[in-house]
């Protein structure tokens, strides 16, 4: 089946597909929160009070607890699912290629990007940029989810450096426009999938982005290195198509979107008592109590001024009841990694100081999304489910596109990128 159509030549390539979307009455109930952002406990939660959520088909594992998550009866109980959502008619597919506008309504901010088909080839040759690596076993479980399913059913976010205000076109297209499918869940957000089918108007959008020559993975770095997973195995088995060889994004100029931090939750101290890991802590940072920080943020504030010319790493630790601001002077503030919060804590306290030299695999360190507020982290140490947690500092857009620039690795969990887009509401399938 040949739907997907490219236009002109351009530097990153994009196409458009013919997307499988739940009919308009049914894409409240569909949509959900991508896969990667709730415990299974969480998902289970979320089919029970939405029967019809898409949630059944990226995390089946939550519904069926006693399997392992990576038995291969797992992936086919998400395909078979996804099956009779097509069958039973809450899936259609739409009868020409398009690109979907898509839009976030935050409230405080809206985000409007489009979602299209990019390659694989983009990806293995670099035009389009990482900024993380990968968790192994969270690579392997999607790379089998798509293959399985046949399907990208989730959205990696990418980002371009704004020129020729391709942002404000995109935008122009869905001005007093109703949209194809609207969905909510539980957030409050309000996401907007518009339709452009029109082939003059996706061969503008082409156009316009012509003279883009990279793209960026903002969130999705799973998703996107899974796609390509399959593709390469599709080759090798000799059952790949046009489809296997694109996988798809929803695209956001890099100046419409914000970074959160991402918090570190330790498991344990390994030698260390909570006395003898702050005293630890003391002999590399300045270590502060920091009191009643205002619990329904994301960010702590820091105290610690910052001076011109002399750049320090600021972090806060919850351990033992209490937060902590740990500073510490940036040692090599010209190579931006060394100088990432992150990179430091990972250097002389998770690996230095706890042996967490692995972050992507070690079973000790657990990560959550920096958009939460920092009451969330203060629950799950007092409840005993960690010994202590870590609010990080979020950086700034311009950082990671640098650091994607300069081929550089940011640590695992790095980045917390708003808008978070809900998966559901647009399907690429892969023949």
């Amino acid at each position: 089946m040949r739907f997907l159509r490219r236009y002109g030549e351009t530097m990153v390539d994009i196409y458009s597909f013919p997307a499988l979307r739940p009919i308009k009455e049914k894409a409240e109930a569909v949509a959900c929160v991508p896969y990667d952002v709730v415990t299974a406990k969480e998902a289970r939660e979320c089919i029970e009070k939405h029967p019809q959520s898409f949630m059944r088909v990226t995390r089946p594992d939550s519904i069926m607890p006693d399997v392992d998550p990576k038995d291969p009866k797992v992936y086919a109980a998400a395909k078979k699912t996804f099956e009779e959502m097509i069958n039973s008619g809450v899936f259609v597919r739409d009868d020409k290629p398009s690109i979907y506008v898509y839009r976030a309504d935050y409230g405080h901010a809206v985000y409007t990007g489009f979602v299209a088909d990019v390659s694989v080839k983009d990806y293995e040759e670099n035009k389009i940029r990482r900024h993380e690596l990968t968790r192994y076993d969270k690579e392997e479980d999607r790379t089998n989810h798509i293959d399985v399913t046949n399907a990208n059913t989730g959205l990696v976010i990418l980002l371009y450096r704004n020129i020729d205000k391709i942002s404000e076109y995109i935008c122009s297209l869905i001005e007093g426009k109703d949209a194809d499918g609207t969905a909510s869940g539980d957030t409050g957000v309000k996401h907007e999938i518009f339709r452009i089918s029109d082939e003059k108007v996706i061969g503008k959008i082409i156009e316009t982005f012509k003279g883009i020559d990279t793209l960026y993975i903002a969130d999705g770095h799973h998703r996107a290195k899974s796609s390509v997973n399959v593709a390469q195995r599709r080759r090798k088995e000799g059952r790949d198509t046009e489809e296997s060889e694109r996988f798809m994004a929803v695209i956001f100029a890099e100046d419409t979107v914000r970074i959160h931090g991402y918090s570190r939750l330790l498991a344990d101290l390994g030698e260390y008592s909570e006395e003898s890991f702050i005293a630890a802590l003391k002999e590399r940072y300045t270590v502060t109590p920091y009191d009643n920080p205002d619990r329904t943020k994301s960010r702590i504030v820091p105290k610690t001024v910052q001076t011109a010319g002399k750049p320090l790493h600021i972090f806060h630790m919850y351990i033992g009841g209490r937060w902590y601001e740990l500073t510490a002077p940036v040692k090599a503030p010209e190579k931006i990694i060394e100088s990432l919060d992150v990179s430091d804590l990972q250097e002389r306290v998770l690996d230095g100081m706890l042996g967490i030299k692995d972050p992507r695999g070690d079973k000790r360190l657990d990560f959550m999304g920096g958009s939460y507020p920092i009451s969330e982290l203060e629950r799950l140490v007092d409840a005993g489910e960690y010994i202590a947690a870590f609010s990080i500092q979020p950086v700034s857009v311009g950082t990671v596109l640098d650091v994607a620039d300069r081929g550089e690795i940011m640590p695992p969990k790095s980045t917390w990128f708003e808008p978070k887009v809900l998966s559901g509401l647009v399907i690429h399938t892969l023949e």
